[in-house]
């Protein structure tokens, strides 16, 4: 598969090591199930990820989930009725908010929330590649 892609935190907590093997020392624990991840390089059973502030490390691929999401990075994003910014405001959310993508068009992803699910403008996520069309 082709790198970098992004991924998801398949459960509630990922160990991130120094390299690829259970040898290496931890350097960061993920705790946050769903949470976008990048993929950046491969080894065998391991992927080395990124989260949205570039930390990571070492994670076995079992931790992982090819479900994609995506995390609000903007300090309020506006969740719209229909991918266009005249559709309605359906809910807005906070910086750091984590929502499973259903779909996306070069400029927009649907995504389900806790608090509700909507079209919101790539340039508030972090998760997806501008252009990258999600089906």
């Amino acid at each position: 598969m082709p790198l970098p892609r992004y991924v998801s935190l398949k459960g509630t907590e990922g160990n991130a090591r120094r390299g690829p093997g259970l040898t290496h020392r931890i350097d960061w624990v993920f705790t946050r199930a769903g949470m976008p991840l990048r993929i950046t390089a491969e080894f065998e059973n391991w992927r080395r990820v990124e989260d949205i502030e570039g930390a990571g490390g070492w994670v076995h691929y079992s931790l992982l989930s090819g479900v994609r999401s995506a995390i609000v990075m903007q300090d309020l994003a506006e969740f719209r009725s229909a991918p266009d910014d005249r559709g309605q405001i359906v809910l807005q959310a906070e910086r750091g908010v984590i929502g499973r993508i259903l779909e996306c068009n070069p400029d927009w992803c649907r995504l389900n929330t806790d608090g509700g699910r909507g079209w919101v403008r790539k340039t508030a996520l972090w998760g997806t590649d501008p252009g990258e069309i999600i089906e």
